[in-house]
């Protein structure tokens, strides 16, 4: 080493490694840092541009996952652990350094997989906002995506204690015991954490439709992880519980492809016959020309108490509310033009008394 191991001070000792132990130490540290950091920001940059012009992702997502590893923490302890082998040092050093070898690869090791876990996570969410054209609630994936980070961190404690010599058996025991006891205790949220789950992969609803449960009814306006709001017609936002929405029956009506509208009117017993006929070719006339309107019957129902019903019913070809009415308030001020260009009179209730004179 350039002639200073002939030096003495070279030769002085200190806890059992002399000063060019300690030296040469420091220099494989220093060399392995810097080769981690070539690699970083010479091959490793190079790989990551060579991955980005394939069309395979695995390439892409391994580089992603390694450069989440590669960082300058990481470069200085593997470079410390190389380094620290060329020491003789005492057999409980080497059982600490053991131990924080198990840890900081451990550590790694999770960042590493939980790379894979959220490109998982990212490209489910993707394919689904991409069929559904618009952004979803993402709060139950994003659950599920902390589970299983969750699950493999106990994994990995787990794993730890039993490299480092301890009996894991127990532990593993206790915490399927404590999971029961957990569960018991929090069954009601359990449950609405699992209805949120149900909620979002069978989608029997989603946030945006128009739904009617039980005697309340308004629209979605978020999938929560133990509740679901809704607004309400009246405006007030209603919050009920995931697990009460999976039990009850649900009218969705954004599900709706058409919707099957049925109205009677009546006119007045002196309408003629003749009038009467013309009355079906009237209505299929007026919602003929209303372009989201399908007509599919029109019908003399029956002589009511007071009036002569008809029966009309249509389809919209829309789900939306407003649009329905809209189109509805249009047929029944058509209906009542024409009426009254025919001179057909609308019924309305009446009773007619007679009177017998008694001799």
């Amino acid at each position: 080493m350039l002639g200073i191991e002939n030096l003495p001070i070279m030769n002085y000792t200190f806890f059992n490694n002399t000063i060019l132990d300690y030296l040469t130490a420091l220099v494989v540290f220093l060399v392995v840092l810097v080769i981690l950091r070539i690699f970083k920001y010479e091959i490793f940059h190079r790989l990551k541009e060579a991955a980005k012009k394939t069309k395979n992702e695995i390439d892409d997502l391994l580089m992603e996952a390694v450069e989440k590893v590669f960082k300058p923490p990481f470069y200085a302890i593997v470079s410390f652990l190389i380094a620290i082998k060329l020491l003789n040092l005492p057999d409980y050093v080497h059982t600490y350094i053991y131990c924080a070898t198990i840890l900081v690869g451990t550590y790694y090791g999770i960042k590493f997989i939980a790379t894979f876990i959220d490109y998982g996570t990212r490209k489910f969410i993707e394919k689904q906002e991409k069929e559904r054209k618009r952004k979803i609630d993402t709060s139950a994936i994003n659950l599920l995506n902390r589970f299983a980070k969750a699950v493999l961190w106990i994994i990995a404690v787990i794993l730890i204690l039993s490299n480092l010599g301890y009996d894991v058996t127990t532990l593993i025991a206790g915490l399927g015991i404590g999971g029961i006891a957990v569960a018991f205790a929090l069954q009601n949220i359990l449950g609405d954490i699992f209805a949120s789950f149900s909620i979002y992969f069978d989608k029997p609803f989603e946030t945006g439709d128009f739904i009617i449960v039980g005697n309340d009814m308004g629209t979605v306006e978020k999938i929560g992880i133990k509740s679901t709001r809704i607004r309400t017609l009246q405006g007030e936002e209603l919050v009920i519980s995931n697990k009460e929405l999976t039990e009850s029956r649900i009218h969705n009506f954004k599900k709706m492809k058409k919707r099957r509208v049925v109205f009677t009117f009546g006119v007045e017993y002196s309408t003629p016959t003749k009038k009467l006929k013309k009355i079906p070719k009237i209505i299929e006339d007026i919602i003929g020309k209303i372009d989201a309107a399908e007509l599919d019957r029109v019908h003399f129902k029956e002589f009511g108490d007071f009036s002569l019903n008809f029966e009309v019913v249509y389809y919209v070809n829309t789900s939306d509310y407003k649009t329905y009415m809209d189109i509805q308030q249009e047929i029944n001020l058509k209906i009542k033009e024409k009426f009254e260009k025919e001179g057909i009179e609308m019924a309305f209730p009446t009773q007619t008394i007679f009177l017998k004179k008694s001799r």
